[in-house]
């Protein structure tokens, strides 16, 4: 009788333990509003520019961009001014944090440098409300992680700072980095599906703090691959993950970022890499016939502008400045307009009465504000919820132009 009653007590727990177990999901789901996935790869904020011009053109806007920031580079003022410049540009970033590059691969992230990431990435002014932060990059290569292939290692980094995260912000969007699906098991590499099992292992709640799925859908080998190819090592990839997933028990329905894809381009005609009218056409099909995909929030190929082996051969940038031909292909095609979830907070900071400005039929006072939101404040009417007292309506001035987050303007303001 005593061992049913311990084994009964004992499934209830498990029952009760799976039945609250926290599961932790980003506060907006970028798919639940209009959205252009359109995006690009771009290795330097001086690259911001030519990036909109690709991915918010012919009826976009709002597109991605990627951009790895390593650990010495966590200058809060540069990258604001980075954020602050995508602001005005209409572009989402994608941050992929790195650590030290060294001349046999990458330095493997310490557990130590995971309070000084949360604390910095935290400190920024993000541009939308998710904030889209991928974790590492191909740690089933060897030397993505200090030399040696350790799933479990990146298993725990992967939650550890994951989980601090969501601590700081339920804002952030955290995805795992992306795998190379090609890669085989070797003294270097390491299989991708026993990689993610082999985290699993060692901490089946590896992807408790994950919103999101980063893939690299490279179109393999080679990167010379069809466009008709399916599963891994295809522009496909994406597809194969996700049953990968399901099939190692990860029930969740992850939305996907493809932060990886593209064409190696025989730059030099040498090589037995695809030229630039195909690689444009090959791109053409994948965004019209393949990445319509319902459940895809962004594709972002590497690289735009590469001058240097051996990723020279992904540029979309030729060594003179000037684009290949399929960066004008892609720029020609029709792109939806995306509306992201933005924070619009007002700081009234001193409301001068009485009320001397009428305005559709309401009455409102001059007052000094700060913009201390995402949205940048045009010259329209703006509104704002205030838990103390009901709605704020506020007029901005003409004659000051548009309020960026952080600046003070005065205002035409009413408290309804």
């Amino acid at each position: 009788m005593k061992l049913r009653k311990f084994i009964l007590i004992l499934l209830l727990m498990i029952l009760f333990s799976s039945v609250f177990q926290k599961t932790a999901y980003a506060v907006e789901d970028p798919l639940a509003v209009p959205n252009n996935p359109f995006g690009i790869h771009i290795l330097h904020e001086n690259d911001i520019d030519s990036a909109a011009d690709l991915v918010n053109s012919n009826g976009g806007d709002w597109g991605y961009v990627t951009l790895v920031i390593r650990n010495d580079e966590r200058d809060a003022k540069r990258w604001q001014n980075i954020f602050d410049e995508m602001r005005k540009l209409h572009l989402i970033p994608i941050l992929r944090l790195a650590t030290i590059q060294t001349a046999d691969g990458w330095e493997k992230p310490k557990h130590a440098e995971i309070d000084a990431w949360v604390s910095f990435l935290d400190q920024l002014n993000w541009v939308v409300k998710n904030r889209y932060v991928v974790i590492g990059n191909e740690p089933n290569h060897a030397k993505e992680w200090g030399g040696e292939i350790n799933p479990e290692e990146y298993a725990n980094y992967l939650f550890s700072l994951s989980q601090k995260l969501k601590e700081r912000s339920d804002e952030f969007f955290i995805m795992p980095a992306g795998f190379d699906a090609s890669a085989p098991n070797s003294k270097e590499t390491i299989s991708e599906e026993l990689y993610i099992d082999l985290m699993l292992q060692s901490n089946i709640n590896t992807f408790e703090y994950i919103d999101g799925w980063a893939s690299h859908s490279y179109p393999n080998p080679n990167f010379s691959g069809s466009v008709y190819d399916n599963e891994k090592g295809s522009i496909r990839t994406y597809e194969w993950e996700v049953g990968l997933l399901k099939n190692l028990g990860i029930n969740r329905e992850f939305p996907v970022f493809i932060t990886e894809t593209g064409w190696a381009n025989d730059i030099d005609g040498k090589s037995k890499y695809s030229n630039e009218n195909d690689i444009g056409k090959n791109l053409t099909f994948s965004y019209e016939e393949v990445w319509n995909d319902k459940n895809i929030v962004a594709i972002t190929p590497f690289i735009l502008n590469y001058e240097n082996e051996p990723f020279d051969i992904f540029s979309w940038t030729k060594p003179d400045g000037s684009f290949y031909q399929f960066y004008h292909k892609v720029k020609e095609l029709q792109k939806p307009m995306g509306t992201p979830i933005q924070k619009n907070i007002i700081k009234v900071l001193v409301r001068f009465t009485p009320e001397i400005f009428s305005f559709n039929g309401k009455r409102f006072s001059l007052a000094v504000v700060k913009n201390t939101g995402q949205k940048i404040w045009t010259k329209k009417l703006l509104q704002f919820a205030d838990s103390r007292s009901g709605k704020i309506l506020i007029q901005p001035i003409k004659y000051f132009g548009d309020t960026q987050p952080g600046d003070y303007t005065l205002a035409f303001v009413k408290k309804s």
